[in-house]
């Protein structure tokens, strides 16, 4: 008989993940820091996970860095704040201090690729998916690609949070959304922020 997977190796696991990312950054990230972390074994982690680039995936995915799930009602404030929430996370150093290294690793690596962007990157996208989905479904915005309308949102944050070129201030999240909800027909969707009236306004 198969012995039971001890699920506390594996949470421990992905807590040192987190906290040693958080420390030393992806490049120095070593198995033997993360099996001393964890109170556990290179060979228990290696029965887990194939090798060090996938542990670092799931641990991402089980954060869930600057996921967040909001409906004000008003297409402007929740956008705002899924925006703000990555913007956040991007300044995290378990995303600033892994992503550069780690998307060097997925360009080499078509199955991690794959499942980095299914576990990590898609439920950002689903979370403002829903979003825009439910503002289309008021009127309040014109869809015809949503995939390109979710990526014209999050492009300047990665790409500012990637480059450094430029910086993002708090009010960043809000002048990508301005920018954005222009061009997708959703004039009327900004109006209650400019009237300073808030979401629950009549």
């Amino acid at each position: 008989m198969a012995r039971r997977r001890d699920e506390r190796i594996d949470q421990a696991v992905l807590a040192a993940v987190s906290a040693l990312l958080r420390e030393v950054g992806y490049s120095a990230l070593t198995m033997e820091a993360i099996a001393a972390r964890a109170g556990t074994t290179k060979p228990a982690i290696r029965r887990r996970w194939k090798n060090q680039q996938q542990l670092v995936v799931a641990a991402m995915a089980h954060d869930r860095i600057g996921v967040v799930e909001i409906d004000t009602g008003c297409v402007h404030c929740d956008l705002v704040a899924h925006l703000e929430a990555l913007r956040e996370g991007m300044d995290d150093p378990a995303l600033s201090r892994v992503l550069p290294g780690l998307l060097a690793d997925l360009a080499d690596d078509p199955q991690l690729r794959a499942e980095f962007l299914a576990v990590v990157w898609e439920p950002r996208r689903q979370a403002c998916l829903v979003t825009l989905r439910t503002a289309q479904q008021r009127g309040e915005v014109s869809l015809a690609d949503a995939d390109f309308v979710i990526d014209l949102f999050a492009a300047p944050i990665v790409f500012r949070a990637l480059f450094r070129h430029a910086e993002m201030g708090p009010g960043f999240a809000e002048k990508v959304t301005d920018a954005v909800l222009g061009g997708v027909g959703a004039a009327d969707a900004r109006r209650c922020r400019r009237a300073g009236s808030g979401p629950a306004a009549s």
